[in-house]
C-alpha cells in the first residue's frame, strides 16, 4: 500500500506517517527496490496501534518508548504493561476533569434555562 492510500484510509497526512517513523512510533516502514514507503499488512498493523494510542491521548514520545520495548522482545512485558498503567492512570484523571467541567457547564445550562422560563436572571 502505498503513503497516499495508507493516508486516506486513515485520514492522515503524509508528513505524519513519515514523522511517526522518524520518531519511532512506528518501525521503518518497508520500501521498494527504488526506496518508496511499501506499507505491508504488518506496517498497517503499527499505523493502527500508533493512530489508537494517539486517538487514546498517549504522547507521541510514549508510543515510541512502548514500540522500543515491544520490539525489544518478550522480556519487556512488564515494562510495557506498567506504561500502558501509568498512562491509563491519567487518562483516567482527564476523565475525571472533563466528567466535572460538564457537571458544571450542565447546571449552567440548567441556570439558563431557569432564566429563561422564569424571565429573571440567575447565577
Amino acid at each position: 500500500m502505498t503513503i497516499k492510500e495508507v493516508c486516506q484510509k486513515y485520514d492522515i497526512t503524509a508528513d505524519t506517517l513519515r514523522y511517526y517513523e522518524k520518531i519511532g512510533v512506528i518501525p521503518e516502514v518497508t520500501r521498494t527496490a527504488g526506496g518508496i514507503r511499501d506499507y505491508s499488512e504488518e506496517d498497517i498493523t503499527w499505523v493502527e496501534n500508533a493512530l489508537c494510542l494517539r486517538n487514546a491521548g498517549l504522547p507521541v514520545g510514549v508510543i515510541a518508548e512502548y514500540v522500543r520495548l515491544y520490539r525489544m522482545g518478550d522480556e519487556t512485558f512488564v515494562q510495557r504493561r506498567d506504561l500502558l498503567v501509568a498512562q491509563r492512570e491519567e487518562l483516567q484523571k482527564q476523565l475525571e476533569q472533563m466528567e466535572d467541567a460538564l457537571k458544571r457547564l450542565d447546571r449552567k445550562i440548567e441556570r439558563c434555562n431557569q432564566a429563561i422560563e422564569s424571565g429573571k436572571c440567575g447565577r
